[in-house]
């Protein structure tokens, strides 16, 4: 147990941050899987607005520290070559 002020006032923050990067990671997850499933169902539409709230989505996720610009950027680039499959078939 901690006995200092600030190791108490950490221990608050750690817990704080871990809820906010729970959610955050899940929110990912589902933004992530919303788009495979529509390229699943190969419905074009779906999986383009799908992809649009996905890039959006992790984008905003960088600017509030949750993700790095270059692991973002992997993941909207491999959502985008997913989504064009599809269009392109």
């Amino acid at each position: 147990m901690a006995n200092h002020k600030s190791s108490k006032k950490r221990i608050k923050q750690t817990i704080k941050k871990t809820e906010r990067n729970r959610y955050y990671r899940t929110r990912l997850k589902n933004i992530v899987k919303t788009v495979h499933e529509a390229v699943e169902a190969k419905d074009v539409t779906a999986a383009a607005e799908a992809f649009k709230v996905a890039n959006k989505s992790i984008h905003s996720f960088v600017s509030k520290g949750f993700l790095k610009k270059e692991t973002a950027s992997r993941k909207v680039s491999r959502l985008n070559k997913l989504v064009n499959s599809i269009e392109a078939a």
